[in-house]
């Protein structure tokens, strides 16, 4: 497991990793992305803004990079800034597969990515990820995995899959929606000649969002590496828009919404590796403050009262404008 890494780290920001969803292309449905990213969205200028986030990352201790197929560009500048640094490898490189990106580098387009499971699509983008990536490449996840995916009972895709983890890529998958806990449950069945397909999964989980927590804890003590991905709710959890229990907890500790917020996720015992999504270098030092944030069980009560019914957690989530 190429995950096994991360355990001889000494940096307390070793299980925090860094997400390009927000930066590898110019929409997203982010809250506060106007002001984040301004208006010049170029690609040159989202291309250096990935490398300097990343740059900043690596430098604060963060080991794990995470993009997909439908992130824009994402794989590319990830693959730039790789070559540009052939002398860093003890990082973890994770992409996904099963969205194609379909705005044109718009804000605007009446579809940004659009979804496909299909053995097809598995084969085209793994080769074009093969292509960015090559031998960099890590883990390669199903992107948002639900219930009725078909990912879950194509034996030809689990076949493919089985390949790849043979050669040495590991295998793993990503849920959303408000049945990630029966998507989380039902890939945990999925063997190819009696062995476990799956080795990671990565799922929403944040203080408004929390009903795939017992699900992830049977991934972990099944074996399986949980990444927790929207720890910040899509900035809903972030200072502007957090709700007053959050800024109250954030103040008392005197750090960040955010901070906190990614905090109550680190303390998860089976959380592997959180998420930022930070869009710019001081979001991203910020965030990682949560790796130095300690709750008490008061706090913690109050943090969790914040939980919302996951279907109106995910409607919220579907009516979110791409900015």
């Amino acid at each position: 497991m190429p995950f096994a890494r991360l355990t001889t780290a000494t940096t307390p920001t070793c299980h925090i990793g860094l997400g390009l969803a927000a930066v590898g292309r110019p929409g997203y449905i982010n809250l506060g992305r106007d002001e984040d990213l301004g208006d010049d969205r170029s690609v040159e200028t989202l291309r250096t803004r990935t490398h300097e986030l990343l740059d900043a990352a690596y430098a604060q201790g963060v080991r794990y990079f995470d993009a997909a197929r439908s992130y824009g560009r994402s794989e590319e500048f990830l693959a730039d800034w790789l070559g540009r640094n052939p002398r860093i490898d003890d990082v973890v490189i994770g992409s996904k597969w099963g969205y194609t990106y379909t705005a044109g580098w718009t804000t605007d387009a009446e579809h940004h990515e659009v979804k496909d499971h299909s053995v097809r699509t598995y084969d085209r983008q793994r080769a074009e990820t093969a292509e960015l990536l090559g031998d960099r490449l890590d883990l390669y996840q199903i992107h948002s995995v639900t219930p009725d995916s078909p990912a879950l009972t194509d034996k030809e895709l689990h076949a493919r899959l089985a390949e790849a983890a043979a050669q040495g890529t590991t295998i793993g998958f990503s849920t959303s929606g408000p049945a990630q806990a029966d998507a989380i449950r039902a890939a945990l069945e999925v063997t190819v000649d009696g062995e476990p397909l799956f080795r990671t999964v990565q799922s929403t989980y944040n203080a408004l969002e929390t009903s795939a927590g017992p699900a992830l804890a049977e991934a972990h003590d099944a074996g399986l590496t949980v990444i927790v991905k929207e720890g910040m709710a899509n900035g809903r959890l972030a200072g502007p828009h957090a709700p007053d229990a959050l800024k109250a907890v954030a103040e008392e500790t005197s750090l960040g919404c955010d901070a906190v917020a990614l905090a109550l996720v680190l303390r998860q015992p089976w959380a592997g590796v959180v998420l930022s999504g930070a869009a710019t270098t001081r979001q991203l030092a910020s965030n990682l403050h949560a790796a130095v944030v300690d709750l008490d069980e008061e706090q913690l009560s109050r943090l969790a009262a914040l939980a919302e019914e996951p279907a109106a957690y995910w409607a919220h989530r579907a009516g979110l404008p791409w900015h």
